[in-house]
C-alpha cells in the first residue's frame, strides 16, 4: 500500500514538472496579446477603402457567428464610401461640383415579436 502511495506522489511530481518546463518552454502558444474586452480587430481605412481592403476584413467570432455590431459598422463605412464614389463621379460626369447631401438620422430599430423558444443573434 505504501509504495503505491509512493509511486503516485512520484508521478504526480514528474508530471508536474514536465507541465512547468513545457509551459516555460513553449509559452501559452499566442502570437500577439489578447484584446480587451469590448475591442475589435476589424479596421478599415478613414477613406479610400479599396477592394483588397474589403477582401482583408476580419470580424470577431461570437458565439453564434460574428459579432452584430462589427459587421454594422462595416456596412456602414461601405455605404458611406459608395455614396461618396458615387457622387464625385456624377461631379467629373457633369462638370461641376455638387452640394454634399446632409447625413439622414439613423432610423429608430422597430420591435420585433419573437416566439417563446427562439433565441436572438446573428448566425
Amino acid at each position: 500500500m505504501t509504495t503505491a502511495l509512493i509511486y503516485l506522489v512520484v508521478m504526480v511530481l514528474v508530471a508536474a514538472v514536465v507541465f512547468l518546463l513545457s509551459s516555460l518552454v513553449f509559452g501559452r502558444g499566442e502570437e500577439l496579446a489578447p484584446l480587451p474586452p469590448g475591442a475589435s480587430p476589424t479596421r478599415l481605412p478613414a477613406e479610400g477603402v479599396t477592394s483588397n481592403d474589403v477582401r482583408d476584413l476580419r470580424f470577431q467570432q461570437v458565439l453564434r457567428g460574428y459579432k452584430m455590431t462589427e459587421v454594422d459598422w462595416v456596412l456602414e463605412r461601405l455605404a458611406t464610401e459608395v455614396d461618396d464614389l458615387r457622387a464625385r463621379i456624377a461631379e467629373l460626369e457633369d462638370g461641376h461640383p455638387r452640394p454634399e447631401p446632409e447625413p439622414e438620422p439613423e432610423p429608430e430599430p422597430e420591435p420585433v415579436a419573437r416566439h417563446a423558444g427562439e433565441n436572438g443573434g446573428s448566425t
